[in-house]
């Protein structure tokens, strides 16, 4: 048996492994599982971790930030690092699109961490493995829970600023549309309600949630089911027209602590968007795991952690498909 051979037999076996074990991840073409780096880039993992917590105490709005990143990423085509494309030649970057623009953040960071990534380890770690690492360590870095990333993802060769508009959740739709986006993604109404819970942390624009203080169904009146004091505090700061880009606490409790706050809040009708506060009023079965969580912090978390990995396992380019980009904002020439 000669050595390459060997090396498929063994990969093969680990794989099969690590599957039965339920570190792995199957996916078309290939296998995304937690060691994936440990022979080629040992110290992958650390140095994802070492310039999250740095950005984090410099500006521990970032922890959200690299969080929203990667969810805005795996909702169009998958894991992929789409997102983080600028525009060039055929490329029209995602960034440009209603969810992404003036809003997702923390590029620089990711940029940072591939450069530092470059020189340990060339053209070896991917940008889509590098967000779904920096999403996890920012939500332990705020106290979330921890959950080993199923890793082996390669970066896409392009992006789809039309699949970016259509495919993410925004904060006015109705509730049967999010869900539906998220089905349309392999997540389900618990994946739905947990993945939610990031809203723990992290910042809204007033143009995000202003319909729900002044004109929530088109009759000129406030939205009935945000708790009134609430408004009030919220229509300070967000009047009936310009502070767009003012931002608001998500979790007003607990702003940069990831817990289970963020669920009481929408039992006391103290919801910032109507994404949020959906969840308690407008179907039952995300009411109860609203309650559920609200009483459960650990089981919030445990949810949490199951729910991030399957995100991460959405349609991510594996095998020989797509590449290691060395610079994460455009495609290898």
């Amino acid at each position: 048996m000669d050595r390459k051979t060997k090396n498929i037999m063994v990969c093969s076996i680990i794989a099969i492994t690590l599957l039965a074990l339920g570190f792995a991840s199957n996916i078309i073409g290939g296998f995304l599982y937690p060691q994936f780096y440990d022979h080629s880039c040992p110290r992958a993992q650390e140095i994802v971790r070492n310039v999250v917590a740095k950005a984090v105490a410099k500006e521990p709005r970032m922890a959200a930030s690299l969080l929203r990143l990667h969810f805005h990423d795996c909702f169009v085509k998958g894991c992929d690092a789409s997102i983080l494309l600028d525009s060039s030649g055929s490329i029209f970057s995602e960034k440009r699109s209603n969810p992404n623009r003036n809003s997702a953040r923390g590029f620089e960071v990711i940029d940072e961490i591939k450069a530092v990534m470059e020189k340990e380890c060339p053209h070896t770690v991917s940008c889509a493995d590098i967000m779904a690492l920096a999403a996890r360590d920012s939500t332990v870095l705020t106290g979330g829970p921890i959950w080993e990333v199923p890793l082996g993802r390669r970066d896409a060769r392009g992006a789809s600023l039309s699949s970016s508009n259509n495919n993410i959740p925004a904060p006015n739709n109705t509730f049967q549309t999010i869900l539906t986006k998220f089905k349309l993604q392999g997540l389900d109404i618990v994946d739905l309600v947990a993945l939610s819970g990031s809203h723990t942390i992290g910042n809204s624009r007033c143009t995000s949630f202003r319909q729900r203080l002044y004109n929530q169904s088109g009759n000129g009146k406030p939205d009935n089911t945000l708790d009134q004091s609430y408004a009030s505090q919220l229509r300070r700061n967000c009047p009936r027209s310009g502070g767009d880009q003012n931002l608001f606490f998500l979790d007003f409790v607990s702003p940069i602590k990831f817990d289970n706050s963020y669920f009481k809040n929408l039992m006391a009708n103290k919801g910032l968007l109507n994404s949020d506060q959906f969840l308690f009023t407008k179907n039952g079965e995300s009411r109860e795991l609203v309650r559920t969580y609200a009483y459960n912090q650990e089981l919030f978390f445990q949810q949490f952690a199951k729910s991030m990995i399957k995100m991460g396992n959405i349609s991510p380019l594996t095998g020989y498909r797509g590449e290691i980009r060395r610079d994460c904002r455009k495609i290898n020439a």
